[in-house]
């Protein structure tokens, strides 16, 4: 059920929270709940701080899903849609409904499409498409891409991607997803002449057509 827009805190204030260089300024605007832990919210903050000093967050109120229920598009390096349910003036819970990142290193010009369904059924066959958007004009470029798993996904771990060299100007490839609701995270490495992209993207596993378009 959507939580009632006068009993949510103030995305401003969550904003303000991922952005402050306070150690505790989550305490403020976040609370245990389903779906929902403040000390891993921080961890992963202060990891991606490390990794990228200059990284800034953006909290703002998302499109509704077609169930009625309100999201939040939160963007960072990574950009999620989330369902966020809250009490008081607090959050305390969340749902990821679309999960996908994308980070460069070298020419910013390197533009590259994850060809990824957001959600898939149980048991569907499903293809994993990663292009880059420019010919490759006689480029060698190599990539690899497998699942992670959520403790890899939470400690923000790079997952180690055997390369292997790539025709047809990205990756392809067909898998099947598993006979039980829940998600796959897929991992992406990408190295060209130009530099080096990583990403990943998370894919919901429902088991009814019901699920696919939220």
């Amino acid at each position: 059920m959507a939580i009632p827009l006068r009993a949510a805190p103030s995305l401003q204030a969550l904003q303000d929270a991922l952005n402050s260089t306070a150690p505790d300024s989550l305490n403020a605007v976040l609370e245990p709940g389903e779906g929902l832990d403040p000390q891993q919210v921080e961890r992963q903050r202060q990891l991606l701080r490390q990794q990228f000093p200059d990284a800034t967050w953006s909290v703002k109120a998302g499109a509704p899903l077609r169930d009625g229920r309100v999201t939040t598009d939160l963007t960072v390096t990574a950009q999620q849609q989330l369902v966020l349910g809250a009490a008081g003036n607090r959050f305390n819970r969340q749902e990821v409904i679309r999960e996908t990142s994308l980070l460069r290193t070298g020419d910013d010009d390197l533009k590259v499409t994850l060809q990824i369904p957001d959600a898939v059924l149980t048991g569907q066959r499903y293809d994993l498409d990663v292009v880059f958007d420019d010919p490759l004009e006689g480029a060698v470029v190599a990539g690899s891409i497998r699942p992670v798993t959520a403790g890899e996904q939470l400690r923000l771990l790079t997952p180690d991607l055997p390369l292997e060299a790539l025709g047809g100007g990205g990756l392809f490839k067909s898998v099947q997803a598993p006979y039980q609701p829940g998600t796959q995270t897929w991992a992406v490495l990408l190295v060209h002449p130009k530099g080096i992209v990583a990403g990943s993207k998370q894919v919901r596993v429902v088991a009814d057509k019901a699920g696919l378009n939220l």
